[in-house]
């Protein structure tokens, strides 16, 4: 973990510094229609992986996304099969996985993170119902409070991420969607 340490020798002051202007937060375009979406978490390291759904939902509804179902699942494994159910049950314009896949030195921990994001992409390409991963697989994962601290910031991040991509997408397929019932593209 890289850290940036001031020179002791330099002094700063705060009238030294510019002032930051205050800027207030973008406004996000709003939807045409209601977007519901299902929030899948993985319970395996739980205290982490939560950090990607409270970015996530605080971003969603800065994005005008209110509706948003939190469903929780053992492990990263078995999320795709709740994907599949609930894009099947067309109540969800959008479905979000969120998963921490470590090497538990019983197997290769890379197979489980290729297969559950080989598994979603089949789930949002039969049901046309987008779905996305914030299902992650470190190289290296250690059980230590270093770790746990950077890969909680580091889910914080793409739980925000996460959900730009979703409303991005979402507003991309009520346009297109729009265009293709006006016989725009054909």
């Amino acid at each position: 973990m890289n850290q940036m340490l001031q020179d002791p020798n330099t002094e700063t002051s705060e009238a030294a510094q510019p002032p930051v202007p205050h800027d207030p937060a973008p406004d996000h375009p709003r939807f045409a229609k209601p977007q519901r979406v299902a929030f899948v978490q993985a319970c395996w390291h739980r205290d982490v992986v939560e950090e990607a759904r409270i970015a996530f939902i605080k971003e969603a509804e800065a994005r005008h996304l209110t509706h948003v179902d939190v469903f929780e699942v053992p492990g990263s494994f078995e999320i795709p099969l709740h994907a599949q159910v609930l894009a099947k049950t067309r109540r969800y314009t959008a479905i979000v996985a969120a998963g921490l896949v470590v090497d538990g030195g019983i197997y290769r921990h890379e197979f489980v993170a290729d297969t559950v994001i080989k598994a979603l992409m089949d789930v949002q390409l039969r049901t046309e119902v987008p779905v996305f991963s914030a299902v992650l697989t470190p190289q290296q994962f250690h059980e230590t409070e270093v770790h746990y601290d950077f890969f909680r910031k580091h889910f914080a991040i793409k739980g925000v991420e996460v959900a730009a991509a979703c409303a991005e997408t979402l507003l991309g397929l009520e346009r297109l969607r729009g265009q293709v019932a006006a016989g725009i593209v054909g």
